[in-house]
């Protein structure tokens, strides 16, 4: 499914029955669902949570930065020629690539950051550093669309509010969401592969993404999840 159907419904879906079995719906929750409805596409650089933390206008002014320094080394490195022009053609290349590999080798050096330097503030920042590399290099619909992720996410978020009580909305929005997307990639013709490296996938072939039977689907499921969501939290 696309973008926008994975989030109304997986964010919609999660908060309504959190409400149906008397999980407290609070803003953090519902921040966090909607986080997680999003999360298993951090592999695909065009995603909507991937595009909205890295935009196009900080792509192009990456390029510019990247085609300043090549310059840069090629004028003031003769010195060391030509290892100047090679490092400088280098830099020059990358600052060329697709915005897809652009934007997976910006999440591949946030990532390294992270587990570099991010350690002294929050060993956190370790486990996010990892799934920022780890997500920059597989495929889309592998690693982050299995049982593994659903579960390390989900677990994540309960360690990290201490398995208290108060913290019980968090990790059951970020579970719940992040396990529903997993189940509406189920509906496409692709599926998903729950337990990698098994080929086992499971697919129920229901639509296409992005054909127009498919966004019927889509259309169907957002109009249900809705309903589910006006009867949980307006009609009752």
């Amino acid at each position: 499914m696309m973008g926008r159907a994975h989030l109304i419904i997986s964010t919609g879906v999660t908060l309504s029955v959190m409400g149906l079995t008397g999980i407290p719906v609070t803003l953090p929750a519902a921040a966090v669902a909607v986080i997680s409805s999003l999360l298993p596409d951090i592999d695909e650089p065009n995603s909507i949570l991937v595009r909205t933390a890295i935009p196009t206008g900080l792509l192009r002014v990456l390029q510019l930065a990247l085609v300043a320094g090549a310059i840069f080394i090629y004028y003031f490195g003769q010195d060391y020629a030509p290892w100047n022009l090679a490092l400088a053609g280098l830099i020059a290349v990358v600052s060329f690539l697709p915005g897809r590999t652009l934007r997976h080798i910006v999440m591949f050096m946030i990532g390294l950051g992270l587990v570099q330097f991010g350690q002294s503030f929050s060993p956190w920042n370790t486990i996010a550093g990892c799934v920022l590399m780890i997500s920059s290099l597989v495929s889309h619909r592998g690693l982050t669309h299995s049982l593994y992720a659903v579960l390390g996410w989900t677990l994540l978020l309960y360690f990290g509010t201490g398995g208290s009580a108060a913290g019980q909305s968090l990790w059951v929005a970020g579970g719940l969401s992040y396990g529903l997307h997993l189940a509406a990639d189920m509906l496409t013709n692709r599926g998903i592969r729950p337990l990698p490296p098994l080929k086992f996938r499971i697919k129920f072939k229901l639509m296409s993404t992005g054909s127009k039977w498919g966004n019927i689907v889509e259309n169907i499921c957002i109009v249900l999840t809705l309903v589910l969501v006006w009867y949980v939290f307006l009609a009752s």
